[in-house]
């Protein structure tokens, strides 16, 4: 998945998008609207306005974090003891996560070989009812590591003990089914080349805020939290087009949870070309063949409370505060005082896409970290 190699260039893309392709009109209105209200600044599009790299500073890098496969219980460990702690003699926590990955269950097929060398071989298809082995929280642990210094100490509440592989656990059900802003992709396929550069720019070049990407076209979707980017490019046709190489930055998960997460990052390349207008504005573009794409660029929002609107199948009896209470105790408060995230959190919450966020309330970074982290 992260190898690459440089390929004659080949105006073609995997994709399909064409030399002529324009970027699709629904990003070019959801990054001006989601920029201005998130970050109360405009979206640039100028290909010459923007950095040719950028990264999260070193104290917020995204923490390997684990996906907590469906087939072996999803975070039903962590849930248990915050049922202890919570639930004294109950376990609604955990149950709720048991029939979660029952209701999504479903045929799963896998090719076996049959036979014997006396007589030969061959593959056969075998369909069984159960989990498929993709299916888990990475999306949830994506969200949870951009958002979240990683838990450097145990903490204990009504007796129970958290250590902080515990806590990171309960992070990852927490944000797994809450909302995300979508960045591109979701409504079409593959993000386009055009978008891929301009929000990278704009959100880590600009901001040095990590985003989380859907890094495989198809139906197996894995989530990664992307933390830099850097690029090197060549203008063609008189400055209208730009060749440009890119080496995304992003974070892999690791076989298990641990207190104290390895750094795990790898690198995605990425080959385009971009058209931009007579104001030097990208309006479109292609990839080449040797180039990588990814299905979803995205960035979490402020955790909602399961059974809410936003957060519809998320598990009812995981209380946000008692979670985010349990990750401040165990991170430094210095950590949790210089932790910039997005909060699009207005009072009454509905769709991001109309509901202005106050400019003062836009980008928090507060000492007590009580409703902005």
């Amino acid at each position: 998945m992260d190898a690459f190699c440089f390929l004659a260039a080949v105006v073609v893309s995997v994709s399909g998008w064409g030399s002529e392709d324009s970027i699709p009109q629904v990003d070019i209105d959801t990054q001006n609207r989601v920029f201005q209200e998130l970050w109360g600044e405009r979206f640039v599009w100028k290909y010459d306005s923007l950095p040719s790299e950028g990264s999260a500073p070193e104290f917020r890098m995204p923490y390997a974090g684990y996906i907590y496969p469906d087939s072996i219980g999803g975070t039903y460990r962590s849930l248990r003891k915050y049922d202890q702690a919570f639930y004294p003699g109950r376990g609604p926590a955990e149950a709720f996560e048991w029939s979660d990955i029952a209701a999504h269950k479903q045929v799963v097929t896998r090719q076996v070989r049959q036979g014997n060398r006396r007589f030969g071989s061959r593959l056969v298809t075998v369909r069984s009812y159960g989990t498929p082995y993709w299916h888990g929280h990475c999306n949830g642990w994506a969200a949870a590591a951009i958002r979240h210094g990683e838990p450097q100490r145990s903490v204990t509440k009504n007796g129970v003990v958290f250590a902080p592989s515990d806590i990171k656990s309960l992070l990852a059900e927490l944000y797994t089914y809450s909302e995300i802003v979508d960045l591109g992709g979701e409504n079409y396929g593959n993000v386009h080349p055009g978008t891929l550069h301009a929000v990278l720019a704009n959100w880590l070049g600009r901001h040095a805020h990590p985003i989380g990407m859907e890094a495989m076209p198809g139906r197996e979707k894995w989530n990664y939290p992307i933390y830099g980017f850097s690029t090197s490019a060549t203008k063609r046709s008189e400055g209208r087009h730009v060749e440009v190489r890119m080496e995304l930055k992003y974070v892999l998960n690791i076989s298990r949870e641990q207190d104290q997460a390895p750094q795990n990052g790898r690198t995605k390349y990425f080959h385009y070309l971009l058209n931009l207008d007579a104001a030097g504005n990208i309006v479109g573009g292609y990839y080449y063949r040797d180039s990588s794409q990814i299905d979803l660029l995205w960035v979490a929002r402020y955790p909602l409370a399961g059974g809410q609107e936003g957060n519809e199948q998320g598990n009812p009896h995981l209380k946000v505060s008692d979670v985010l209470a349990l990750w401040r105790a165990s991170v430094d408060k210095d950590t949790v005082a210089k932790w910039v995230n997005i909060e699009p959190v207005p009072k009454k919450r509905s769709s991001i896409a109309q509901t202005p966020i106050p400019a003062d309330s836009v980008v928090r970074a507060d000492p007590d970290a009580a409703d902005a982290r």
